[in-house]
């Protein structure tokens, strides 16, 4: 039975489990006419047939799609044509820019023939014609200063920012058009920068000079393992060092609830006494919760307990295809709300300290303005860490976020019922591809070293799936439409403001994040109704986070608006933020100290029920499903 054939099937067996349905994919209401005809149909077609026809057109073009995206890593090849096309046609029609062009295009060549010249006089000291970008360090060394290999980088470095004057202020072009082809380009050059090759990268020359080609034998060997590996789903080299259960996720405690979405840890109590409001920290489900639990060293969960805080975290299964109709709201019922009863029970007439890290902050704080639109208010504070509730500017992973590229990773997903975690991660790597895959390629297939495996690698490794719904809802509720942060967003079919929430909020952001940009984090301040304390830590979007006290070369800022206070921008808030050195934890389990009540004896661990019949110890099972 073919691909197409077995969807068909699974549709006509379960309709209702579409992602996006067509119009013949609902049956129609009892009460609706039924639809007439359109005139271009054979009078002899009837409806059932109509029906018919149209669900083996979906399914085939699904199935199609799917097929594509196997090959494009899941990128829509209509949503960037679209893009290509409105810059050619508009570039096509501007002949100033044209010229404009043009004359930037010579003046590159007259600077770079300036610089050749300069470089052949026997002096010591050349400026360099074009500085590379703050964050590009791939021509730093020393030895990129010597001819040939200086005119090679200045030329490839002169090329890439003609290329970005070629693809940016066309006027009519949409602004998502062209910051789409201006990130095309630039993944393009990148691919033949002279750092990526071995007879023009001068430290990769010398390395094969020295070891008379063994550094490359041993690059072949490396990629032969790691192709290997990825092939048969294994992980990568070294990650064998670091085991969950083991050296990774080790602090005692026990899986006090268990359902068919989540695993709840209760942690045991290190001090004699402990602040009455527990801490449930919901991290997202894109990720293992255990980043928030590597090694003890590193732990933010043992450093919590350490302070006398009462821990809870959310462990979410890794979906399969069984589960492609969990959506958004079955997280927030099975994992936030179902999370808070059971923290209830074994700590009952007390508030919660709410933490939600990325998609976790999203979903908690969707959880509590539902709860307080409802009138209930169970949290003593929120904690957002690298959380963003406006996607309207949410970096460059907004870039391929439109009508065409959701449409087609719907089609992709309707076929396997989850995002695959390969999918995800290559998405993450094309927005750092020169630190996270041309820097690699040269350091371990050119080079031949390897990158020593460390615990925050080996977790991230170790990927989770996104149930089809889910993402497809997140998708188009969160980064297309923005509903959250416009109070569109409905639960239980009412709007949830975020306006509603009147517990204090602890916000952190991280300045080199790629996945949540800071400034777009910084609208905490906007749209939130309460006090406010922001973080701005230096770090990305993990190693921000995971910053703890000790680690060299770390510094954060930190202020807070209150109700009265006025707003201010995000560049007026960085001058007016103090620079602290070390670790942000500190800063927090003061804040958490001060929103918290005097110590108390520890509570039990579970409730009552639970302890006669505890569910697992800690990490639990959820963890460890593959």
């Amino acid at each position: 039975m073919t691909t197409a054939a077995k969807i068909a099937k699974r549709e006509r067996l379960h309709p209702e489990q579409s992602i996006s349905p067509g119009p013949s994919a609902e049956p129609p209401a009892a009460d609706k006419p039924s639809p007439v005809p359109c005139r271009a149909t054979a009078s002899w077609r009837g409806d059932a047939e109509e029906d018919l026809s149209q669900r083996w057109a979906d399914v085939t073009d699904r199935s199609i799609h799917y097929m594509i995206s196997r090959l494009t890593l899941g990128l829509s090849p209509a949503a960037l044509l679209e893009a290509y096309f409105d810059w050619l046609i508009h570039l096509a029609v501007s002949p100033g820019k044209q010229v404009q062009l043009v004359e930037k295009g010579m003046r590159k060549w007259a600077r770079l023939a300036n610089y050749v010249a300069t470089c052949a006089r026997p002096t010591d000291d050349v400026a360099r014609c074009i500085e590379p970008l703050p964050h590009d360090k791939r021509f730093a060394g020393e030895d990129w200063g010597r001819y040939p290999f200086n005119v090679i980088h200045q030329a490839f470095l002169l090329q890439q920012q003609w290329w970005h004057n070629a693809t940016t202020g066309i006027r009519g072009v949409s602004k998502d058009h062209e910051r789409q082809v201006e990130f095309t380009a630039r993944q393009i050059l990148d691919v033949f920068s002279p750092a990526n090759f071995v007879l023009t990268n001068p430290e990769v020359l010398e390395r094969t000079q020295a070891e008379a080609g063994l550094n490359l034998m041993r690059g072949a060997w490396n990629f032969l393992e790691d192709w290997e590996r990825a092939a048969n789903a294994r992980p990568p080299v070294g990650a064998e060092a670091f085991s969950v259960g083991e050296n990774l996720a080790i602090t005692p405690g026990e899986v006090v609830l268990r359902n068919d979405l989540i695993e709840l840890i209760q942690y045991a109590p290190t001090t004699p006494s402990v602040r009455p409001e527990p801490i449930l920290i919901v991290p997202a489900w894109i990720m293992k919760y255990y980043i928030l639990d590597l090694r003890p060293e590193n732990s933010m969960v043992k450093y919590l307990v350490d302070q006398g805080f009462t821990v809870f975290m959310i462990s979410w299964k890794n979906p399969g295809a069984e589960d492609r109709d969990l959506g958004l709201d079955d997280y927030r019922r099975m994992g936030v709300l179902s999370a808070i009863e059971k923290i209830r029970e074994i700590v009952p007439e007390t508030k919660v300290h709410g933490v939600g890290y990325c998609l976790g902050g999203t979903l908690l704080s969707i959880a509590a303005a539902a709860l307080a639109r409802n009138g209930d208010d169970p949290f003593k504070s929120l904690t957002l860490l690298a959380a963003e509730v406006d996607f309207k500017d949410a970096g460059e992973l907004t870039l391929f976020t439109n009508e065409s590229q959701v449409a087609f990773l719907e089609d992709m997903m309707w076929q396997q019922g989850y995002l695959d975690a390969s999918q995800m991660a290559g998405a993450f790597q094309l927005l750092r591809s020169n630190d996270l895959v041309w820097s690699r390629i040269v350091h371990d297939y050119l080079m031949g070293d390897r990158e020593p495996m460390f615990d925050l690698m080996a977790w991230n490794a170790d990927a989770t799936r996104m149930p089809a719904r889910m993402h497809s809802e997140y998708l188009r509720k969160l980064f297309l439409r923005n509903e959250l942060a416009e109070g569109r967003y409905e639960v239980d079919g009412k709007p949830a403001a975020l306006t509603d929430i009147r517990a204090p909020v602890f916000g952190v952001a991280t300045q080199t994040d790629h996945v949540a940009p800071w400034r777009s984090v910084y609208k905490l301040h906007l749209i939130l109704d309460t006090d406010v304390t922001f973080v701005l830590t230096s770090g990305g979007h993990n190693a921000g986070i995971v910053s703890e006290p000790g680690r060299k070369n770390r510094s954060y800022r930190i202020a807070t608006k209150t109700e009265k206070d006025l707003y201010l921008n995000p560049d007026d808030w960085v001058n007016g933020a103090a620079s602290e050195d070390g670790s942000w934890w500190p800063a927090w389990t003061q804040w958490l100290a001060q929103h918290s009540g005097q110590r108390v004896a520890p509570p039990p661990m579970g409730d009552p029920a639970s302890r006669l019949h505890p569910v697992t110890k800690a990490p639990g099972t959820y963890v460890l499903m593959k």
